[in-house]
């Protein structure tokens, strides 16, 4: 029997996939990346974007297409979806199943296992099938207690809910052991993570642990909230070897009174204060972050000041969303009244003073050597990232994949740079 996984979304999302396909490997199930071979086609969906839960319904053609070809062909929906769109998915799917009762999925599908997997068992407890086997994604929370005003994850994924930090610790462990050379930690608030078997164990901490675990390998962590962002932890960024210069901030507006009704606790001021700290300690990170524009009632004025932010902060990279409302949320509740052509105006207008940054960036890394995770090759390119998740491109053979290497800066490109293997 044959399966065929797809993900919509965020790395949590990458990493329950990698889980759902660690169980169906325990059915005797077989992993094909021909979707037109497979007997079962679990799709993990995403419901931060109407764009992202749009491409789940174009799928459905395609299934009953199969269906007809093979009537023992099943599907099963899962992910972050919202009760609206959970009752409009049931026609189109056999099953509609939750992630976190992942350990019940085989008694669902009436499978027998090759190992024992508890069914009352934390899904997150579940070895995962890593997709390379020299990048682990670790979940250190699951949820969200912030809700902010157009989000759908408290809806979707439940409350802030963190992991045991001994379990944590194994688990990179055992993928340190395995040859992983990037460990993410992942949470929807990662850094408002507590240990919930001992308090004095909060993200910090919880990195320094990691820092300590023998191995040459980087940490990465996604996606802190500025209000939670301590001095403390800024402090352990600087200290902790492992710990890579890069850091996604999200900014989400450059405007007071939008961050208010963003439900965002925090101002600009504080925001690019909490930016000058971190630059100070740590000079040489990269910045990236996540804006929305046209979140209703922004003016265009409002709209000048994150574009002005845009120009003060100079980010490297930016993950620019045009709002659109999402059901549940308290924004749904507010007039869409910026136009589509105006939000795709100022999605325009923030790309270009990026492209501007990003090069001025990039253009400092000229002549330097730099370490260089290789992650795949693209024609006759391999590609990688630096330590600061610069995308690098250099010619090399294919066998330096998974790899650590020596690579010295050539040029530099809006989006990324190039180089020569030293």
């Amino acid at each position: 029997m044959k399966y065929h996984i797809i993900t919509y979304g965020c790395q949590m999302n990458e990493s329950d996939s990698e889980r759902i396909a660690a169980v169906l490997e325990n059915t005797n199930y077989q992993a094909i990346s021909d979707i037109n071979k497979a007997d079962l086609v679990v799709v993990n969906m995403c419901s931060i974007r109407q764009s992202a839960v749009d491409r789940v319904y174009g799928l459905l053609p395609k299934f009953k297409k199969l269906k007809n070809k093979n009537p023992k062909f099943i599907t099963i929906l899962t992910g972050c979806i919202l009760k609206k769109d959970k009752k409009k998915f049931i026609s189109g799917f056999d099953l509609v199943l939750n992630a976190k009762d992942l350990p019940k999925w085989p008694q669902k599908l009436q499978l027998q296992t090759n190992k024992t997997i508890k069914p009352n068992s934390h899904y997150l407890k579940i070895s995962p099938k890593y997709q390379t086997n020299f990048q682990a994604l670790i979940p250190i929370s699951r949820g969200c207690n912030n809700f902010c005003a157009y989000c759908v994850v408290p809806f979707t994924r439940g409350p802030l809910v963190c992991r045991d930090h001994k379990e944590i610790l194994k688990e990179t462990k055992e993928a340190v052991q395995k040859g992983s050379k990037e460990i993410w930690l992942l949470g929807q608030n990662v850094n408002d993570y507590h240990s919930p078997t001992n308090v004095k164990v909060n993200f910090s901490k919880l990195l320094k642990q990691i820092d300590e675990i023998k191995g040459d390998f980087w940490i990465r962590f996604t996606s802190p909230h500025p209000k939670d962002f301590s001095n403390e932890l800024i402090k352990t960024m600087d200290e902790c070897r492992k710990v890579t210069e890069y850091l996604n901030l999200p900014v989400q507006s450059g405007d007071n009174e939008i961050l208010k009704r963003m439900n965002r606790p925090y101002t600009v001021e504080e925001y690019k204060n909490l930016v000058k700290k971190i630059r100070e300690k740590i000079p040489e990170i990269t910045l990236s972050t996540d804006v929305i524009v046209g979140f209703p009632g922004e003016t265009k004025k409002q709209f000048q000041n994150t574009a002005k932010l845009f120009r003060e902060i100079k980010f490297d990279m930016a993950y620019i969303a045009k709002y659109s409302p999402r059901p549940s949320t308290r924004a749904s509740e507010m007039e869409d009244d910026v136009p589509r052509q105006e939000k795709q105006r100022r999605w325009k207008t923030l790309t270009e003073i990026l492209k501007e940054t990003a090069l001025e960036h990039n253009k400092t890394y000229v002549g330097k050597k730099v370490k260089v995770l290789v992650e795949k090759k693209k024609k006759e390119f391999l590609a990688g990232k630096t330590k600061t998740y610069k995308t690098i491109k250099f010619e090399g053979p294919k066998k330096l994949i998974g790899q650590f290497q020596k690579v010295k800066i050539t040029k530099a490109i809006t989006w990324g740079l190039k180089g020569k293997l030293i």
